[in-house]
């Protein structure tokens, strides 16, 4: 087992056991609550709950399992790689592809995929289910990912991602008009407590959630938007453009569920990354084009096709 210690500081004065101890060791937070249950976390040298507020001075330690041998089939799928080097891969992830295996959905992902095209050159951080996936979007969502290939830049691209200086960026189409052509959603953002499958603004357990967004073109029904990405919580674009009262359009789950406009799923695409490079430290940004189903739902609006 590998060992894990750390002196907890000020400003992690009054937190959480399990949420310092998710972001101390880069992992998630299910995984540190895990770890806590099994005994196998200590706060000054004892066994702890993972709810128990940490006080300035207290030395965690936690004994970390040694990674488990992953057992997802390899599956020889096309790839659109938008950059690869010894220590991440950009890639550019098709409409319709889920992001990595779950409960009923075990092949045909990304993971599938990567595990085929990396062999063992994957981080294992994020666990046996998700080896190289540090950030995800919906299987509906188009666009770029960035994969870490080991776990010291799964644990760079994390903390991008925390500090808030990895950039996201993407291209909706959203439902009516937004009132402004700029601004900001600032709501929390927590499971459904009606459906958990589903998010809500002021859910359980709910998150600080901030979207920036800003409408490039105005159409009679629709408009085109770009968003950027402040946090990163699950459905966070669709569950804001929602609560304006816009949903992304072809968003059956958070839209009118009748109304598909003759695409399949949400017309929502990841156009733009930003990252520092892990070991250089140089940033890097990378693009994506609207794929083909988005920019075909643009030519039918601006020609006035009826839904």
């Amino acid at each position: 087992m590998d060992k894990l210690e750390f002196t907890v500081s000020a400003e992690n004065e009054g937190a959480r056991l399990d949420k310092t101890l998710s972001d101390a060791g880069s992992i998630s937070r299910t995984a540190a609550q895990r770890l806590i249950d099994g005994g196998n976390v200590f706060v000054n040298s004892k066994t702890a709950l993972k709810s128990v507020k940490l006080k300035q001075g207290d030395i965690v330690s936690a004994d970390l399992p040694e990674p488990v041998e992953i057992d997802i089939k390899t599956e020889d799928i096309p790839l659109d790689i938008v950059y690869e080097d010894n220590d991440l891969l950009v890639v550019n992830k098709p409409k319709g592809m889920v992001v990595h295996p779950a409960p009923g959905n075990y092949d045909g992902t990304l993971v599938n995929a990567l595990m085929y095209h990396c062999g063992d050159s994957l981080s294992g951080i994020n666990g046996v289910i998700r080896p190289g996936i540090v950030h995800r979007i919906d299987k509906d969502t188009s666009g770029l990912l960035a994969v870490a290939k080991n776990d010291l830049a799964h644990a760079s691209l994390a903390e991008q991602i925390k500090s808030h200086s990895f950039k996201r960026e993407y291209r909706a189409v959203l439902v009516g008009n937004l009132k402004d052509d700029k601004g900001a959603v600032d709501r929390p953002i927590g499971r459904n407590p009606n459906d958990r499958k589903k998010q809500a603004v002021n859910g359980v357990n709910a998150r600080n959630a901030v979207t920036h967004y800003e409408v490039l073109e105005r159409f009679d029904k629709f408009c085109l938007c770009r968003f950027t990405l402040e946090t990163g919580r699950t459905h966070q674009i669709r569950v804001h453009a929602a609560s304006m009262g816009h949903p992304v359009a072809g968003d059956t789950v958070y839209g009118n569920p009748k109304l598909t406009y003759g695409l399949e799923g949400q017309c929502l695409h990841a156009g733009v990354l930003g990252l520092t490079h892990p070991t250089t430290g140089e940033y890097m940004e990378f693009n994506a084009p609207l794929p083909e189903y988005f920019t075909e739902f643009l030519d039918k609006i601006k020609k006035g096709v009826r839904f």
